[in-house]
């Protein structure tokens, strides 16, 4: 257990730094909510020209995108996958979750599907790189 935490030290270091990338995306949300008096409960029903509803979006989509990537990182660190290539893929995933949400607050379209792309290409490297150690 100690060697494959040493091998992939990057890549559970990301880990973290993704859960309190996640953590502040509840905070900015909630913070949100309470100033703008939001009901707890109900729906957001403004559009993306909204920062209440483009922070409620960012925080939804990360947590669609966390169920894959978990399992994408369990199946890698399980099958041993290559850590020079799991370590930078997983620290590409989480710096284009980061940039995703940052766009995603300052409503830059473009920029936010350029690193949702990321991260979607680092999360198939990752599998790839499972794959292949099989």
């Amino acid at each position: 257990m100690e060697n494959m935490i040493f091998n992939y030290a990057l890549a559970v270091s990301s880990l973290g730094i993704l859960a309190l990338l996640m953590l502040v995306q509840v905070l900015v949300l909630d913070f949100t909510s309470i100033r703008r008096r939001h009901p707890p409960g109900q729906p957001i029903n403004s559009g993306p020209e909204d920062f209440l509803f483009r922070a409620a979006r960012a925080h939804g989509n990360s947590n669609e995108n966390l169920p894959t990537l978990l399992l994408i990182a369990a199946f890698c660190f399980l099958v041993g996958a290559d850590p020079d290539w799991v370590n930078p893929l997983m620290l590409a995933f989480v710096a284009a979750r980061a940039g995703h949400m940052l766009c995603y607050y300052a409503n830059l379209q473009i920029l936010r599907s350029v690193f949702f792309g990321i991260g979607l290409l680092a999360m198939i490297g990752m599998l790839v790189a499972g794959i292949l150690t099989l």
